[in-house]
């Protein structure tokens, strides 16, 4: 009985469809009070007078909270205050009068009813004192400068260091290529809105129904920040209408909630609205400056590749980006830089694909244009520079599957149909265009502790404290689950959402199926010895002169592997234990000492054909083809629904999505998903993913890496090169809008 590589459908997603699963801001709680957040209209500046009277005289207002008046916190005067947050100070809501930001929180209300606490957020009146500031990275360049180093640069690394003679190489070789790239600020959008219910326990205990990716990281939050004890604090979130680094840290809904619950000893829900959702993280402001040299053969001999990008005044958000065109393609003089600029805006925080999707946009442009100086097909420029080690750390890969990648999603889409000169595939009134572009992104495993156990009823139950944003967590982790012991899903409980489970890290960087799914394994094998030594304590026992090698299980039996007839039943064996379930809790961790030694990187190949109205110049998308290498797949349906999905985000990345600021006021002017642009059914087309056989025996106990992101980080370079391609025209700025193309 195997479930690992079925295409099996999320388990919890009738409870979806039919609207029965509770989300952060759904739970019917009683005695709840509503709290509205109210932002600074300002950008910079400082609280000259708030005037709450006008508020606090409308019948159903509890009280108003703003910086005068807000409770004593303990905020432990440390850089840190969860497990996400970037070198600095952290943001604290109501910590004085002073605006860092337009939209910065400065004011809670707490009502009877949700509609009373917006309506009383109008008759507060606060005059402000305003300062000059600078939102635009293009105008502050010169302030550019090194990130600060801290908890997060395990993770995001500065660059590697230059390499060779970077400049002379450049300058001698026959074909270059010098451009720069800038992407726009984007916003997440998940479908559900931030919202944070809080449950008054008495004595200082909280349970606390938060939208959020890592329901520990929220636990730490609270805990530090109101000098509350771990075990008092407990966060749950088993359902989440979609994250993509929204909720890797806490935002300022959950502060107010437990802030205002604290203090009234009530319990408080507050829920942020769209336009406040676009008051906190954001992907941010990007320049880039890309150099690549190669030979008449097109073998490179030099890269460079500078970026400049934002922070705010407060916290030092660093990404991976320059780097990535190192570990893709082999050239021996380099020249790396990654500078932050920091402005008055709120900090930015990781939006899927962080600072990969935006690196491989211009680093496979670069390449692509490099590719038609040469006269060479973009695809042979790639090969011709394949790299069977690690370029940037001279690694060996724990493996690599790219070539597949590339050849049988080229095969799939008909690149050899491609008239490799600009313009010159039509169709009636559309110009066509083929582009491709080249996937990588990191294999992440954090460490997780797994509860595992057996019950009286022959039943499986496994616990860890992990979300599911979407992805389909709950289902891969029952199917990995019921693979240890060949039972069927059914068979097995996995019970997630909870920070009073086993810990676990926040649900990002594609890490949780090799994170969780591999502590599963190595707890399941600890739970087999158990099961086996008491299996050997019951009387007149068949498998009492077994080793662990000897047995296998299935069916809630455990037999021996040459003789099947020989079987305890599972059962049988906890009614030996007094009908006590069986169990255990493991840590699983990532092979830091095996692999120290190795690369470990996931790869992608998308092609993409857009077609471009002659007349109009509007850009359609009509198909794509996606290939990926992984590792082994769990289950191909949900592997298959998170690339579609990053194809889509790419789309969007490259074709739609913006938020605009004005930078006479220092605020963003389109916070809505009326004037946000993303695409709607109609403006995507055929999409195919295609996961190539990649075998990973080095990487972890599955042999899996993740798919949340490789989809999406080849797919904005895929269609600018195939808007090129259709009309001779590189626009290097994201997004592309088909004014550009008159």
């Amino acid at each position: 009985m195997t479930q690992i590589g079925k295409a099996i459908s999320r388990l919890e997603g009738w409870q979806k469809v039919t609207g029965s699963a509770k989300y952060a801001g759904d739970y019917n709680v009683p005695d709840l009070l509503y709290g509205y957040v109210v932002n600074s209209t300002i950008t910079k500046g400082h609280i000259i007078s708030i005037d709450t009277s006008d508020a606090l005289a409308l019948p159903g207002v509890i009280k108003v909270f703003t910086h005068q008046n807000r409770p004593g916190l303990a905020w432990f005067d440390i850089m840190y205050t969860d497990m996400d947050a970037p070198p600095g100070t952290v943001f604290k809501p109501l910590h004085d009068n002073e605006i860092k930001y337009n939209g910065q929180p400065v004011a809670l209300i707490v009502a009877e009813r949700f509609e009373i606490a917006r309506e009383a957020s109008a008759l507060i009146k606060i005059k402000y004192e305003e300062m000059h500031f600078e939102t635009r990275l293009d105008r502050n360049i010169e302030k550019g400068r090194n990130a600060k180093k801290g908890l997060a640069t395990a993770l995001k690394p500065p660059p590697p260091k230059p390499k060779g003679d970077f400049s002379l190489a450049y300058d001698e070789s026959p074909f270059k290529v010098a451009t720069e790239y800038r992407h726009s600020t984007e916003h997440h959008n998940p479908m559900e809105l931030f919202a944070t219910t809080t449950v008054y326990e008495g004595d200082g205990k909280l349970t606390i129904y938060d939208k959020t990716q890592g329901t520990i990281n929220s636990q730490i939050y609270v805990a530090n920040i109101f000098g509350l004890h771990f075990k008092d604090v407990r966060v749950l979130a088993p359902f989440v209408g979609g994250g993509f680094g929204s909720g890797l840290r806490p935002q300022y809904q959950l502060f107010f909630s437990v802030m205002a619950a604290l203090e009234l000893k009530r319990n408080v829900r507050v829920t942020l609205d769209r336009k406040q959702m676009y008051s906190f993280g954001h992907r941010p402001q990007v320049i880039q400056k890309l150099r690549f040299a190669a030979e008449t053969n097109g073998k490179l001999t030099a890269l460079s590749h500078l970026a400049l990008s934002e922070t705010s005044q407060f916290e030092d958000y660093a990404e991976l980006v320059a780097e990535w065109s190192h570990k893709l393609y082999p050239a021996n003089n380099t020249l790396f830089s990654y500078k932050l600029v920091p402005l008055d805006l709120y900090t930015p925080i990781d939006m899927r694909a962080p600072g990969g999707s935006t690196a491989l946009h211009a680093i496979e442009c670069t390449m692509d244009e490099l590719a038609y100086q040469l006269k060479m097909d973009p695809l042979e420029l790639r090969l011709k520079n394949y790299a069977e080690i690690d370029p940037s750390t001279d690694k060996p890969f724990t493996s690599k599957a790219l070539k597949d990648c590339y050849l049988k999603a080229a095969e799939k889409f008909g690149w050899n149909e491609r008239n490799p000169e600009p313009g010159s595939m039509t169709h009636g009134n559309k110009l066509i265009g083929y582009g491709m572009a080249t996937g990588i992104w990191d294999a992440y495993q954090f460490p997780a502790r797994v509860e595992i156990g057996v019950n009286a009823e022959g039943k499986l139950l496994v616990n860890n404290a992990t979300t599911d944003i979407g992805t389909g967590t709950l289902t891969v982790m029952t199917q990995i689950a019921a693979d240890q012991f060949g039972l069927s899903l059914d068979e097995v409980t996995f019970g997630y959402g909870d920070s009073k489970k086993p810990f676990s890290m926040f649900q990002g960087g594609s890490a949780m199926t090799a994170s969780t799914g591999s502590a599963i394994v190595i707890a399941a094998n600890v739970l087999k010895k158990k099961l086996l030594d008491k299996a050997k304590e019951i009387t007149n026992s068949p498998l009492k002169d077994a080793e662990l090698k000897d047995v296998m299980f299935t069916h809630g039996r455990m037999y021996l592997k040459n003789q099947v007839e020989v079987y305890v039943m599972l059962t049988d064996i906890v009614q030996a234990n007094k009908g006590k379930t069986i169990k255990t809790t493991n840590l699983g961790a990532p092979h830091m000492f095996d692999l120290r030694k190795y690369s470990k990187m996931t790869h992608s190949a998308a092609f993409v054909e857009v077609e471009i109205d002659k007349d109009l110049k509007t850009i359609t998308v009509t198909r794509a083809v996606t290939a990926v290498a992984a590792g082994k797949i769990i289950n191909p349906k949900t592997a298959t629904s998170q690339i579609t999905g990053s194809m889509v985000w790419g789309i969007s990345k490259a074709l739609y999505e913006e938020t605009i600021l004005d930078e006479n006021l220092g605020k963003y002017m389109n916070m809505n998903l009326g004037e946000y642009h993303i695409p709607v059914h109609a403006d995507i087309k055929q999409l195919e993913v295609i996961f190539v056989e990649e075998k990973d025996e080095l990487i972890n106990e599955l042999g899996v890496k993740g798919v949340g992101e490789i989809g999406l980080v080849a797919i904005p370079a895929a269609i600018a090169n195939a808007i090129f391609h259709a009309t001779g025209k590189r626009i290097n700025n994201l997004p592309i809008h088909f004014d550009e193309l008159l």
